[in-house]
C-alpha cells in the first residue's frame, strides 16, 4: 500500500475534486475526510462568555493532551478561538485577561500559538463603545454582566441616551487600554488546513471568501440546516446545543457555557477529530 504524508494527500484530493467535480455547494457527503495541517494539533474552542474557571480547566486538559501528541507525534498545538469571550457569564474581564496572557506567552515562545476570533458580542460591545445610544440593545443580551466585571452597574432595559453615554465613559475609564486593544485586533475568519473558523457560520452557496461579516458573526440559517459543502468545513461556535456537532459540512461547539458550566473543545490532528470538555 502507496502511503501519502499530508500534503501530497491533499494535493491528490484537490485534483479529484476539479476532476470529479466537487465543490461548494455539492452535498458534504460526497467530499473526502478533512484533515488538518500536517505537524499540528489544532485545538478549536467554543463560546467562553465570561465563564473564566471553565477557560482554565479546559486550558489544564488540552494542556495535558497536546503535551501527550507532542511526545508520541511530535504534534505542535495550535488554539483557536471562536468568539464572544464577554458578556452573559460573571468574569468577561478576567477572561480577556486570560486570553490575553496567552497571547503573550505565544509571542514569547513560551506557549502554543494562538488564534483569536470576533463574536458576535464583542463586535456588540466595541459598538456600543463606539456610540452606546444606537447600540444599547448590547445591554439587555449580555452587556450588563460584563459591564459589572470592570466594575460599572447598569440596569436592564436601559435606553436614555445620556444614562447609555455615562455607561460607556465609566467603562472606558475601568477598561484597560490593551484589553480594547485586544478586542480590534480579532480576526473574523481563520483557515487550517481542511477547516475553516468562523464564530457563527456562513452564508451558504457564498464563496468563504465573499463571505459577508454579518453572515460571520450572527448567521443561524439556512447554515445550521444546509447538508452543502461549503469549500471547508466550517468549525464555529455562536447556536448553543446540548452536545457539540460533527457534521460532514461543519462542527458546532457552544455548549452553552454561561448557562451549562459546560465548555467544549475540539482537537484536529491528521484526520482525526476529538472532543475535549471541561466543566467550571
Amino acid at each position: 500500500m502507496v502511503r501519502c504524508n499530508g500534503e501530497r494527500s491533499r494535493m491528490i484530493w484537490s485534483f479529484l475534486h476539479r476532476v470529479l467535480g466537487t465543490s461548494p455547494g455539492q452535498p458534504a457527503r460526497d467530499v473526502p475526510p478533512p484533515s488538518a495541517p500536517e505537524g499540528l494539533c489544532v485545538y478549536a474552542v467554543g463560546d467562553i462568555h465570561g465563564e473564566r474557571r471553565c477557560l482554565e480547566r479546559l486550558l489544564a486538559a488540552i494542556a495535558v493532551d497536546a503535551e501527550r501528541l507532542r511526545t508520541e507525534e511530535g504534534l505542535q498545538p495550535l488554539l483557536v478561538f471562536l468568539g464572544d469571550y464577554v458578556d452573559r457569564g460573571p468574569d468577561s474581564r478576567g477572561v480577556i485577561e486570560r486570553l490575553q496572557a496567552i497571547a503573550a506567552d505565544a509571542s514569547k515562545g513560551t506557549g502554543p500559538a494562538c488564534r483569536f476570533l470576533l463574536g458576535n458580542h464583542e463586535a456588540a460591545m466595541l459598538d456600543f463603545l463606539r456610540d452606546p445610544p444606537s447600540s444599547a440593545e448590547w445591554l439587555a443580551f449580555g452587556g450588563i454582566e460584563a459591564l459589572a466585571s470592570y466594575g460599572v452597574r447598569a440596569s436592564a432595559g436601559t435606553a436614555d441616551p445620556a444614562r447609555c453615554r455615562a455607561l460607556r465613559d465609566a467603562l472606558e475609564e475601568r477598561m484597560p487600554v490593551a484589553h480594547r486593544q485586544f478586542l480590534e485586533s480579532l480576526e473574523t475568519m481563520v483557515t487550517l488546513g481542511d477547516y475553516t473558523f468562523v464564530h457563527a457560520g456562513v452564508r451558504p452557496g457564498v464563496a468563504l471568501d465573499r463571505q459577508k461579516i454579518e453572515d460571520l458573526l450572527w448567521i443561524r440559517e439556512p447554515f445550521l440546516s444546509s447538508h452543502r459543502w461549503h469549500g471547508k468545513v466550517v468549525v464555529h461556535g455562536h447556536t448553543v446545543m446540548d452536545q457539540p456537532q460533527i457534521l460532514p459540512n461543519r462542527i458546532g461547539l457552544d455548549t452553552g457555557a454561561y448557562a451549562t458550566g459546560l465548555l467544549t473543545a475540539v482537537a484536529l490532528h491528521g484526520g482525526s477529530r476529538r472532543i475535549i470538555q471541561a466543566r467550571g
